[in-house]
């Protein structure tokens, strides 16, 4: 019996440290090919191997052009800026191409345009593509819900120092999820920064905190403190390659589902959404 055909994943911001961590899950993934590395013009690892930091050849040359580095790919795996990921996105949706999405910092109008591009293909939108991070989400739901009275809610991550968006949208995710589990709206209740006299803090807020240093992967820590009691749900990342491999996870998920705006939840069967097409 033939095996099926490998999955054919391209890349985006291929000489990044994210980039080489997707090429590098996707070279030693046995039913998955580098079909396709991207960067920025002027970069200079146009032109060279994908895999060359491998010490491996891929044949697969990393381009600026769009419709070449994705030509013989099935999906698109994003970490970049919004602004890169949503030109990514127009070609993706020309050439029929899937989108796995785990750039982060997307405002209300650029989420629009990512929901409108899924009426044509598959996308799979998520700011953290950590399987442990997805099941914490699923934890604060119900923590939230449990401790919806006397109960202070504060949020602190901690990130390397070139992040360039705060809070990470892995926090604001969390935020968004417990508020929604006590009936809030983030955008009515978050605080992202105390200063000077604040007075007594207000119950119904949920807090946020930031912290920019070294190389600090990902950590994420949300506070439920009440009288007498803490309850803290963490979750710390020591590599990217956690990240890597949820966004394997997710590109084999939109292999097989057909056009829609997918989010972790139902690569992992958390949440049953059909199909918009």
């Amino acid at each position: 019996m033939s095996l099926p055909a490998p999955l054919r994943i391209a890349i985006a911001g291929s000489s990044g440290r994210m980039g080489r961590m997707l090429i590098e899950a996707v070279v030693m993934s046995p039913d998955c090919r580098l079909a396709g590395a991207l960067d920025l013009a002027g970069s200079p690892a146009l032109g060279s191997d994908a895999a060359a930091f491998l010490g491996k050849a891929s044949g697969v040359k990393i381009t600026a052009d769009l419709r070449e580095g994705l030509a013989d790919a099935d999906v698109l795996i994003d970490f970049t800026r919004p602004e890169g990921t949503l030109a990514h996105l127009a070609v993706c949706r020309e050439l029929g191409v899937k989108l796995v999405i785990g750039t982060t910092g997307f405002d209300a109008q650029q989420k629009a345009q990512i929901g409108a591009a899924a009426a044509d293909i598959g996308i799979m939108l998520a700011p953290n593509m950590s399987v442990g991070v997805n099941v914490v989400l699923r934890l604060l739901e119900q923590a939230a819900r449990a401790l919806n009275e006397g109960y202070d809610i504060e949020i602190i991550e901690a990130h390397h120092r070139h992040k360039v968006d705060a809070p990470s949208g892995t926090a604001l995710q969390m935020g968004e999820v417990v508020a929604a589990a006590l009936g809030r709206d983030l955008k009515q209740c978050a605080v992202y920064g105390r200063e000077g006299v604040t007075g007594e803090r207000d119950p119904s807020t949920i807090g946020f905190a930031t912290v920019r240093g070294g190389d600090v992967v990902g950590d994420h820590t949300v506070l439920f403190a009440g009288i007498g009691e803490r309850i803290e749900i963490s979750h710390k990342a020591s590599s990217r390659n956690t990240f890597a491999q949820g966004a394997l996870r997710a590109s084999r998920f939109l292999a097989a589902h057909g056009a829609g705006l997918y989010d972790m939840g139902d690569v992992l069967g958390f949440d049953k959404k059909a199909s918009v097409s």
